[in-house]
């Protein structure tokens, strides 16, 4: 799930924006640390928890049958998620970089959105978001070339990240690549391609710091 829910509802303090003011009030919270790379839940699991990330960034993904990967969201600081329709988790989510979540039970929340109009509400947002998102995804796999799918995650990686003019990217080239559909080497000549047309620029050695020096060509590679 996508959705930063502390941005969901304009000009309505969103009840879900911070779960540990939801928690303190009525739910039990807890708060929970795992390393990179570490399982905060696996396919199948019970649904009993929503989590919402504190620090670091987690990914959702599935391994299909002939052992690849691929990547259904990434979940960054302030998202939450976990929240499902059905009783189990329909994919695996990891800590991309050490990462601290915090959690309360789903069945408790549920009893709060019963009386509570607002997180009644804010919950709704969350699922259309997480509809549309998936959507957006669906057509981003589909129809767009491979240097369309890379436009099309930085304009996304910069709404959710940068920060003071830097993209800081979390995520690997390999993460990138699974969650486009697209190989590593694919991902690495599209960068580079957009990068020798001053379209970006990186900082430092892993090259995860990324500066987008024109906005308006990236996003007409995207159309």
């Amino acid at each position: 799930m996508l959705v930063n829910i502390n941005a969901a509802s304009a000009g309505r303090q969103s009840a879900l924006g911070e779960l540990g003011e939801l928690s303190r009030a009525r739910v039990i919270l807890s708060e929970f640390k795992y390393n990179r790379g570490g399982e905060i839940y696996g396919e199948a699991e019970p649904a009993e928890y929503i989590y919402q990330v504190v620090e670091g960034a987690v990914r959702s993904y599935k391994l299909l049958s002939d052992g690849r990967r691929q990547i259904g969201a990434f979940h960054l600081v302030g998202d939450i998620f976990g929240l499902e329709n059905g009783s189990t988790h329909r994919f695996t989510t990891e800590a991309i970089v050490d990462t601290t979540v915090r959690l309360i039970k789903r069945r408790s929340l549920e009893h709060v959105a019963e009386v509570d109009v607002h997180v009644a509400l804010d919950i709704l947002n969350m699922t259309t978001s997480n509809l549309q998102h998936a959507e957006d995804h669906m057509l981003l796999l589909g129809r767009k070339t491979s240097l369309e799918r890379v436009a099309a995650f930085l304009l996304e990686m910069d709404r959710r990240v940068t920060a003071a003019g830097v993209m800081a990217l979390p995520m690997s080239r390999r993460d990138i690549a699974d969650y486009l559909g697209l190989t590593l080497e694919t991902v690495s000549r599209a960068l580079s391609c957009l990068h020798g047309k001053g379209i970006l620029g990186f900082l430092g050695p892993t090259q995860r710091q990324i500066v987008l020096l024109d906005r308006l060509r990236l996003a007409e590679l995207d159309l």
